[in-house]
């Protein structure tokens, strides 16, 4: 019996030995695992550079334009959620000649700059008028004659721009209009009221309301505007400047705008922008080439 005691107390011992071995040992990492660790680092910092290339390579086959969705006939929203317009579908050609895929990207345009800054877009193609901005972006040749000019009631006894004297005039927010106004210091002093608008659609329905008395636009937009809406509105004669529009880019993107710069002029000699001309005015009112 006691040599079975004895042989029992042995046994015992000897498995709490080898459990304690057992349990130090897969504490400590070896070096199995510390090599599996390094691998999956490698691993990731690899898909990471990766995602980085695949990023970069989207960037460089995408075209993404800035545009004002409330700016008919250069960019808008359509009844059917499309987004459309003139300077979308020059884009969208230029696009395609370049290989590249078309994203049309609405923004606000007071926001404009931080917008192509930040690299969320490539260019701003808008009727973005280039006169008073030229140091401001890296621009295309200018492809399109525009001026500011008042829309006013047809009623509203408003014939010139002297009879504005005392009258609430709308703009949009940081466009060529405000800025047109702001620098005619005389004419400015002489309007009861400048206020700003985000956009033109709510512009045109404040004028048609009597909230304003009258909105300071571009001519093409304007008249466009009054077309489509079937109004009572007309355009004085006597206008606020002349300017141009043009594609702006990041202050020293000219590579891009190279690019863009020569699918234009090849579409202006193959008479691709005067086709897409007709199909939006019914003439042909761009300057590229000309």
């Amino acid at each position: 019996m006691k040599k079975l005691m004895i042989k029992a107390v042995l046994v015992l011992g000897t498995l709490a030995m080898l459990s304690g071995c057992s349990t130090k040992k897969e504490a400590a990492p070896s070096d199995t695992t510390k090599d599996a660790k390094t691998t999956e680092a490698g691993k990731t910092a690899e898909t990471d550079k990766t995602t980085e290339v695949a990023k970069a390579t989207k960037g460089e086959d995408t075209f993404t334009v800035g545009f004002d969705q409330d700016f008919p006939p250069m960019g808008f929203k359509a009844d059917n959620g499309e987004y459309t317009g003139f300077d979308l579908d020059l884009a969208k050609e230029v696009a395609s000649r370049l290989g590249k895929k078309f994203v049309a990207q609405p923004i606000a345009w007071d926001a404009k700059d931080m917008e192509l800054s930040s690299g969320n877009i490539d260019c701003i193609w808008n009727g973005f008028t280039m006169t008073g901005r030229e140091d401001s972006y890296t621009w295309t040749k200018p492809y399109m004659k525009n001026s500011q000019v008042f829309v006013v009631g047809k009623d509203s006894g408003i014939k010139s721009l002297t009879d504005l004297t005392g009258k609430v005039v709308e703009v949009q927010a940081d466009s060529s209009a405000e800025k047109a106004l702001k620098e005619d210091d005389a004419l400015l002093k002489t309007l009861k009221t400048l206020q700003t608008t985000p956009d033109y659609n709510t512009a045109f329905m404040d004028l048609e309301m009597g909230a304003v008395d009258a909105v300071a636009m571009d001519v093409i937009v304007a008249a466009y505007q009054i077309e489509q809406r079937k109004s009572d509105f007309v355009i004085l004669e006597e206008s606020l400047s002349a300017e141009e529009y043009g594609v702006g880019f990041k202050k020293g993107n000219d590579a891009l705008r190279d690019q863009v710069q020569e699918q234009l002029e090849a579409m202006a000699a193959d008479g691709t922008c005067k086709k897409i001309s007709e199909q939006w005015f019914g003439k042909d009112v761009t300057t590229v080439g000309k």
